[in-house]
């Protein structure tokens, strides 16, 4: 009975796309050939290059900060911390530390993101008490995350055979050198709460 009634799905889905599908394989009749590969050759790039500035139009800080959920908590705690102001003039941007720079893992986290849309649409942040409420829940998200990937964002700006530890602290140096350079922890498990403010943190664990 399921597999019949599978079968008049497929049948009715397949009465909408035949018609598309007979006209794109049928022979052209007024165009060559060469006209209608330049033409999707043309059409790819022009495709292409929307699809890319959509991608790294979302990547702003304008983007990300265009909501009030994103504008009054978190990104109003990043311009108290050195990576949105310091002596340097370098400024981390929301996209800087939670997309990935190669293009394979930016379109998984793009994908991923999209869920982030529900909560929008639901209200799920949409207060302060709320966003309080779901505070740990989120940073454990994002933990989890860079966890995972070995702390990809942190490492496209801080390298650690780039780091000179003779100009940081004896602390920071041994834990460096200890941790860090031998690879037992990533750079979130010491650093959580480096841009934003943490959450009540009983019972979880501190690098």
């Amino acid at each position: 009975m399921i597999g019949g009634r599978l079968r008049a799905i497929w049948l009715r889905v397949w009465g909408w796309i035949k018609p598309f599908w007979t006209t794109v394989w049928r022979p052209s009749l007024h165009f060559s050939m060469g006209f209608l590969t330049l033409g999707g050759f043309i059409a790819g790039i022009i495709f292409w290059g929307g699809f890319n500035t959509a991608m790294e139009a979302t990547n702003t800080e304008e983007f990300c900060t265009s909501c009030h959920e994103m504008n009054d908590n978190v990104f109003a705690e990043l311009k108290t911390t050195i990576h949105y102001n310091n002596r340097s003039g370098v400024r981390a941007v929301c996209s800087d530390c939670h997309v990935p720079h190669n293009w394979t893992d930016k379109m998984g986290r793009k994908m991923q993101a999209s869920k982030e849309v529900w909560g929008k649409i639901f209200g799920s942040i949409e207060s302060r008490e709320k966003f309080l409420d779901k505070r740990l829940e989120l940073a454990k998200h994002e933990w989890a995350r860079l966890k995972a990937n070995d702390s990809l964002e942190c490492r496209n700006c801080h390298q650690y055979d780039s780091m000179d530890l003779t100009r940081q602290s004896p602390r920071a140096a041994q834990i460096h050198q200890l941790y860090l350079g031998t690879g037992q922890k990533t750079c979130i498990d010491c650093h959580k709460g480096i841009a934003h403010h943490l959450p009540n943190m009983k019972g979880i664990p501190q690098g």
